[in-house]
């Protein structure tokens, strides 16, 4: 899953959000996550455990599968950015809290706790901020921007720019296919949660 996914599941616990957001991209590998206090952890170790069950799912395999000629290992990336769109466009079904303030209160977290944040995050926020990166996920066009910003990082290997074009494609499969695995990740994330938690 996605950046969205991932704060969402973190169940508005302050420092297991920042732990879950903070998990992938600062070379936090093996048990360097340690260095971080305890709830920050909790958060890193359950973006582990999510990110184990969702590439283990049938589910996100069959949506794996639809896009795997055309895009390699990338395939993988390509569903989780897709389903953190379904999640935005869909938000009101899962929580009560608009999609907007929703953000808003994520990036007010992170100035709050800026200092907290591994270097790389630090410089990532402003440009989150200024893009609303979350909120834009909700778009057709939100999600071009992230698919071709992603494809700028391999240098255009990956050629996942063109990926909006099996969104259009296969939307409704892609999306009923997000709708049933969301459900069974939530209870599993929620799960998770709980005994990292008991287990602080």
């Amino acid at each position: 899953m996605n950046y969205l996914a991932h704060i969402y599941l973190s169940e508005d616990l302050p420092k297991v959000t920042i732990g879950n957001f903070i998990a992938d991209g600062n070379g936090i590998t093996g048990k360097s996550y340690q260095k971080f206090p305890k709830a920050i952890q909790v958060g890193i170790l359950l973006h582990r455990q999510i990110d184990t069950f969702t590439d283990a799912h049938p589910i996100v395999k069959q949506s794996t599968k639809r896009l795997h000629q055309n895009y390699g290992h990338y395939s993988g990336i390509i569903v989780d950015i897709f389903y953190d769109h379904f999640l935005a466009k869909n938000w009101s079904n899962y929580s009560e809290v608009s999609l907007e303030n929703y953000a808003q209160a994520f990036y007010n977290l992170l100035d709050t706790n800026f200092m907290d944040l591994p270097e790389r995050t630090q410089y990532l926020l402003p440009y989150m901020k200024k893009g609303n990166w979350l909120v834009s996920y909700a778009s057709l066009q939100g999600i071009e921007s992230v698919l071709i910003g992603m494809d700028k990082r391999t240098k255009n290997h990956s050629q996942m720019y063109l990926a909006i074009n099996e969104l259009d494609s296969y939307y409704n499969e892609f999306e009923s296919e997000f709708t049933a695995f969301f459900e069974d990740l939530r209870t599993f994330s929620h799960q998770k949660l709980n005994a990292l938690l008991t287990a602080l």
